[in-house]
């Protein structure tokens, strides 16, 4: 009986400091942040090839910037809608290690130890999340979709070469990639994924009354990558990122 006295007085506590909260009305003003991605799914190596690893650890980093709006459902600013305009740099990245097996093995005259590549595919977008927000004592939580198109795709590739005396050299290039149907294409080149993404959202932060925002979500797209025109069995590859944003919310009154 105690507990359930405890729980109700949390439950009332939770409320009264969620009612508290004023979101101010009508806001409006910019976010910019730090974006967090991979791809990932089965069919994830028709677009990235070999040695990807869809590992937290080894998500790519990007930015993210925009515009967004705070409009209240209820009068005490305890229900809000965020719909934002966000361009995001999503994508993946890819590395290997190789040791071995260099031929010739020397440039130069400086013998090869090892040479790293790695490979970054950034993937333009213009995000538009359509979120229901909780606002409960400057703490907010919330969810909904987002819509995405991908307007611009962009291969990176850098190979450093370490040699035994210590040294080492640098090449980058964007010389292109292989499509999933193994197809040689311009390193610019983006009409093998799919232009239009639908995710799912969901995120938790803290605004000051003063309009300052931080705020971290996730958002898992559901529309396959691998755009296969409508062909049966469709093969599976999702963006997957993390947003961490500051903003600022100008109130209206």
């Amino acid at each position: 009986m105690k507990k359930v006295a405890l729980l109700a007085a949390i439950g009332v506590a939770s409320i009264s400091a969620a009612h508290a909260q004023d979101a101010g009305g009508f806001r409006i003003g910019l976010k910019v942040g730090g974006t967090y991605s991979n791809i990932s799914g089965d069919n994830v190596g028709q677009i990235t090839g070999s040695n990807y690893s869809a590992d937290l650890g080894d998500y790519k980093l990007g930015y993210n910037a925009g515009i967004g709006a705070s409009i209240p459902i209820s009068s005490d600013g305890f229900f809000s809608f965020a719909p934002e305009l966000l361009y995001n740099r999503k994508g993946y990245e890819l590395t290997s290690t190789q040791s071995s097996g260099f031929n010739p093995g020397t440039v130069n005259g400086k013998t090869i130890d090892k040479q790293e590549t790695e490979q970054q595919r950034v993937l333009h977008y213009l995000d538009v999340p359509l979120l229901a927000r909780i606002n409960a004592g400057g703490m907010f939580f919330e969810l909904g979709p987002q819509v995405s198109y991908l307007f611009g795709s962009k291969v990176k590739n850098q190979v450093t070469t370490k040699y035994t005396d210590g040294s080492k050299d640098k090449v980058e290039s964007n010389s292109g990639f292989r499509d999933y149907t193994g197809v040689s294409r311009d390193d610019a080149y983006k009409s093998d994924l799919a232009q239009f993404d639908i995710s799912g959202v969901a995120g938790v932060g803290y605004m000051t009354e003063g309009g300052i925002s931080l705020g971290l979500r996730y958002a898992r797209g559901f529309n396959s990558l691998i755009d296969t025109k409508n062909q049966d069995n469709e093969p599976k590859a999702f963006n997957n990122a993390f947003t961490l944003q500051l903003g600022y919310l100008i109130p209206t009154r």
